[in-house]
């Protein structure tokens, strides 16, 4: 839901002025994203955007295009070197140092197989509803570590 939101903020950003964040709340709404302030608050954060004169803007002056910040894909494929599962839970072993950036990484994600995640130095506890959905994002997370 998040990445939807962020893409269609984006959209709206490189389509049109936005000049204040209940302009864009109100823009979200029209495109059936209805959000509290709070969360609007987290976006405009997470995203980096910047008001000036002219309303809001993305980062660098650019007007689409994904977030500076690498993608999960990318920090998996340098700090993860296995993942394991034990019914519906998967611990994936990072390098040290790494596990709290990647389950940030992975909550960012919001991916609807994953519960929650909990990161200690070099492992990350991935919480998934059933094992099913734990065999699916080991599968994934496989292929992005490689």
């Amino acid at each position: 839901m998040k990445q939807q939101r962020h893409a269609v903020i984006r959209d709206l950003l490189g389509n049109s002025t936005v000049a204040s964040q209940d302009d864009l709340r109100k823009k979200l709404a029209g495109r059936g994203f209805h959000v509290t302030q709070a969360t609007l608050s987290r976006d405009i954060r997470e995203l980096r955007l910047s008001k000036g004169p002219q309303g809001y803007s993305l980062p660098g002056g650019e007007e689409s295009g994904e977030d500076a910040l690498p993608g999960i894909r990318e920090v998996l494929e340098s700090f993860g070197i296995e993942v394991r599962q034990a019914a519906n839970l998967l611990i994936l072993v990072t390098t040290t140092g790494s596990a709290q950036p990647i389950a940030a990484g992975i909550d960012y994600e919001d991916w609807p197989e994953v519960v929650g995640t909990i990161a200690g130095d070099d492992n990350v506890l991935i919480i998934c509803p059933d094992s099913q959905q734990a065999k699916t994002i080991k599968a994934r997370i496989e292929g992005y570590i490689g």
